[in-house]
C-alpha cells in the first residue's frame, strides 16, 4: 500500500508542476527575442506540459484523475455558484 500511495503523490506532483509550463505560454509572446524563438519556446512548454500532465493522470489512477482534471477545467469554476443562484 506504501508504494501506491508514493505512486499517487508523484502523479499529484506532476500534474501541478505542469500548471507552470502552461503559464509559460502566456508570458513568452511578451519577451523580446525573435519569432522563431518564442514559437520553438512555447511548442517546447506546450508538449512538456501536456506529457507531465498525463503522466501524472496514468499514475494516479483514472477515478483520483477524472476528480483532478474536473477542478482544473475553467467552465467547472464558478459552476457550483450558477447552480446556487439558479435554486434561488
Amino acid at each position: 500500500m506504501k508504494k501506491k500511495n508514493w505512486i499517487i503523490r508523484v502523479g499529484i506532483f506532476l500534474i501541478i508542476f505542469c500548471i507552470p509550463f502552461f503559464l509559460l505560454i502566456a508570458i513568452i509572446p511578451f519577451l523580446g527575442m525573435e519569432a522563431t524563438t518564442k514559437i520553438t519556446i512555447s511548442t517546447i512548454s506546450l508538449i512538456i506540459g501536456e506529457v507531465l500532465f498525463w503522466l501524472g493522470g496514468i499514475m494516479v489512477g483514472k477515478e483520483l484523475f477524472s476528480k483532478y482534471k474536473t477542478y482544473l477545467n475553467p467552465k467547472n469554476w464558478f459552476k457550483k455558484a450558477d447552480q446556487n443562484k439558479e435554486s434561488e
